[in-house]
């Protein structure tokens, strides 16, 4: 009974074409080390440069006032706050679209989540800039559209990667069908969700650095500003703070799926 049930999970599992499985927990506790030696030494690296650097007077003036602090705190704001929004439109959005009439879309939904991906961000922010103006209402909007994407596909992967029989073997003790989806369904597919928010988290620190373009601040301002002044210390610093910030976020990210896997499931 045995060898003929398990090649026949095997290639439903292999019908279903799930993405690539989340990171193992080794995998995660690697980076959860090694990350944070990365980051120190880049900060280091960039404060010794900057200590034998000689500034000009246009330089220092860039960097004076704290601009720089204002830049990486308004970088910040616009990372959390399209965190906050990516999260509550794209784990329900993902939700609804595995659910009775709505599974037929999700196909679609997830291709279009595919194709959006490969759209350019910053054409997708210099759109919203020109339809909703300048300013940091257009980024935001733009940011939440591109990352909503990746936290979109993982959430529909991870549910349509549960097994069918422990769902039925729930709905079999007289779980209700939101008991079914808070209790079994969404922590099985907690490892899926977290590497599509990880991934996000990372692409709204770099597509926020885009925001300068449109008026929405940001370290953005410090990199355009190295640009088109040709002050190469201005442009470093406005480049590896925005490095750093996307390490501190991955960091973060993996940390919260470290501690939010359900036990059991390490790969």
């Amino acid at each position: 009974m045995t060898a003929t049930v398990r090649p026949r999970e095997k290639e439903e599992r292999e019908e279903r074409a799930v993405p690539a499985p989340p990171v193992p927990r080794g995998v995660t506790r690697q980076r959860l080390t090694v990350l944070p030696v990365v980051l120190v030494a880049l900060l280091l690296a960039t404060w010794l440069w900057f200590a034998r650097a000689d500034l000009d007077p246009l330089t220092r003036n860039a960097l004076s006032g704290g601009q720089v602090t204002e830049a990486l705190w308004q970088h910040v704001a616009l990372t959390v706050i399209s965190t906050f929004f990516v999260l509550v439109i794209a784990v329900p959005l993902g939700i609804v679209l595995t659910r009775g009439a709505f599974r037929g879309a999700a196909p679609a939904a997830t291709a279009l989540a595919t194709t959006g991906r490969a759209t350019p961000a910053i054409g997708l922010l210099a759109l919203l800039a020109v339809w909703l103006g300048i300013g940091r209402r257009a980024a935001l909007i733009g940011i939440i559209a591109y990352a909503v994407l990746p936290v979109l596909s993982s959430t529909v992967a991870g549910l349509q990667a549960n097994d069918p029989t422990l769902l039925e073997a729930a709905r079999g003790i007289g779980m209700s069908p939101l008991g079914v989806l808070t209790r079994v369904e969404l922590p099985l597919a907690v490892p899926l969700i977290l590497a599509g928010v990880r991934t996000a988290l990372v692409l709204t620190v770099g597509t926020a650095t885009l925001a300068a373009f449109g008026g929405g601040g940001g370290l953005g301002v410090l990199i355009t500003t190295g640009i088109t002044d040709r002050r190469m210390p201005v442009l470093v610093l406005g480049s590896v703070l925005t490095v750093a910030l996307a390490l501190l976020v991955d960091w973060l990210a993996s940390l919260a799926e470290l501690l939010l896997r359900p036990r059991g499931l390490d790969a």
